[in-house]
């Protein structure tokens, strides 16, 4: 899954882009910048420039979301088009409008698009119904210097596989990231408390209560609707309780012991010592307050990390602590896996000229040039491992460097549970149904956190929404 803030007064603008903070549908044209005619040397070596060939004249459409490190890209774009003459047109899209318009352009052959922004859950599926290419084969395409300066093989095995159907890469990471816990070091401190590295859900539950307040609120969650908001933290905590969505034989299991006492916890937690208006509160909202000193601790995201440790983003810099992601009754499944990847779109009518783009934008040398040119706390992370061997990042990132690093390469979407299951996923379920299934569920969840129904009554209308998705799937016999 994700502030950045250049000054307090900007804060509430920039942060209404990160995530699932969507902004309206845009489109804005980077025209290709003047480059000397001739041949350029290029340097394998140079840290942040990638050798790419040229062409010249080329147009290429990228859908990509809204968040900052993507505008960040953007930005820089215009480096890209001085390097290869291709010019790069952005398409800003909320999440649930770009897969729809993304499909349709591949199901009518249209083309629009060449270059998209997926996740993990997207890609297999993507990859199943021929909306991505295969990345590597384009990657081969290239010369020779390019490959071994992307070198493919630096990124971290568990986002590739994550990316992968069937042993073949569709989508190439632009970051990656799990999940963990921040912390007001300051206020543990004042009152006497100690978070350890690996604290539990009781742990934070305590810790809540004693610092909640009229002028600080002891925890910030996820309570938004949204399969990718609210359930991505819920589910790590049903995960971790020994819940699961279904048992081997595809029975639905949202009505079983472990998930009831997960999700009570959760909405009990969040009401008690939660921020004001949970149930309208996202990735965004938690990192506003966490930034701006008004909570004492949140689960979320590892690559707000970096952000709210930026000056020029982020109120509390220096008082903020990490931690890995609480669990309970079992580790698994207690952090997530995401990535925001880039995939050349099935219908593209410029697929060399956009795995080209994406070779640039997933690069180890753009990881570079964005810590260069932006700060290193703010280089894409959870990607490559040269990223967590670069001194320069390590030294702006070492309060959570390696934190993030473990988090990312320790979870695993193939063992999730205590218990086994039929599908592949932490903070979701691998089929296709789930996108609305998982929005659904969420509805309901999000109504219990708001007092507008009980937990009960929201499992046993989810139990029902997810048996009957198992059934007209086709998974359940």
């Amino acid at each position: 899954m994700h502030l950045r803030l250049s000054h307090l007064v900007g804060i509430a603008a920039v942060f209404s882009l990160v995530l699932t903070g969507w902004t309206t549908s845009a489109a804005k044209t980077i025209a290709a910048h003047s480059v000397a005619s001739g041949a350029r040397s290029h340097s394998a070596a140079s840290s942040t420039t990638l050798p790419l060939p040229r062409k010249n004249g080329v147009t290429i459409t990228v859908a990509t979301v809204g968040n900052p490190d993507q505008v960040a890209m953007e930005k820089l774009a215009p480096k890209f088009t001085a390097e290869t003459g291709i010019n790069v047109n952005f398409v800003t899209l909320p999440e649930d409008q770009l897969r729809s318009k993304v499909t349709t352009d591949v199901a009518t052959g249209a083309g629009k698009f060449d270059a998209v922004f997926i996740g993990t859950y997207d890609a297999p599926i993507w990859a199943k119904n021929k909306w991505a290419v295969p990345f590597t084969p384009l990657l081969n395409k290239l010369p020779a210097s390019t490959q071994s300066a992307y070198n493919l093989s630096d990124i971290f095995p568990s986002i590739r596989g994550a990316l992968s159907y069937n042993g073949t890469l569709y989508a190439v990471p632009f970051y990656g990231e799990s999940s963990m816990l921040y912390y007001r070091k300051d206020l543990f401190q004042a009152a006497h408390l100690a978070m350890p590295m690996h604290p539990t859900w009781a742990q934070v539950a305590a810790d809540a209560k004693k610092l909640n307040s009229g002028s600080m609120h002891g925890i910030c969650l996820r309570g938004l609707p949204g399969w990718g908001q609210v359930l991505a933290p819920l589910d790590t905590v049903i995960n971790t309780y020994g819940g699961r969505w279904y048992d081997t034989k595809w029975n639905a299991q949202l009505t079983s012991a472990p998930v009831k006492a997960a999700v009570n916890f959760y909405v009990n937690l969040v009401r008690n010592y939660g921020e004001p208006g949970a149930s309208s509160s996202g990735f965004t909202e938690c990192e506003t307050d966490m930034a701006t000193g008004k909570v004492a601790m949140w689960v979320d995201a590892t690559v707000a990390a970096g952000f709210l440790e930026d000056p020029k983003q982020s109120l509390e810099v220096g008082k903020i602590g990490f931690a890995y992601a609480p669990v309970q009754k079992t580790p698994k499944g207690s952090r997530w896996l995401w990535s925001w990847a880039l995939a050349v779109e099935g219908a593209s009518k410029n697929k060399e000229a956009a795995a080209e783009f994406i070779a640039w934008a997933t690069s180890r040398q753009y990881v570079n040039l964005v810590g260069t040119t932006n700060g290193w706390t703010t280089a894409p992370p959870g990607t490559r491992a040269s990223t967590y061997k670069n001194p320069q990042y390590l030294k702006a990132a070492s309060a959570f460097a390696g934190l993030v690093k473990t988090s990312i390469l320790s979870a695993n979407q193939h063992n999730a549970t205590l218990l086994p299951v039929p599908y592949v996923g932490i903070q979701y379920v691998d089929i296709p149904e789930f996108e609305g299934l998982g929005t659904s569920v969420s509805n309901l969840i999000s109504a219990a956190i708001a007092g507008n129904t009980s937990v009960d009554s929201a499992l046993s209308q989810a139990q029902k929404l997810a048996q009957a998705a198992a059934v007209k799937g086709g998974y359940k016999k």
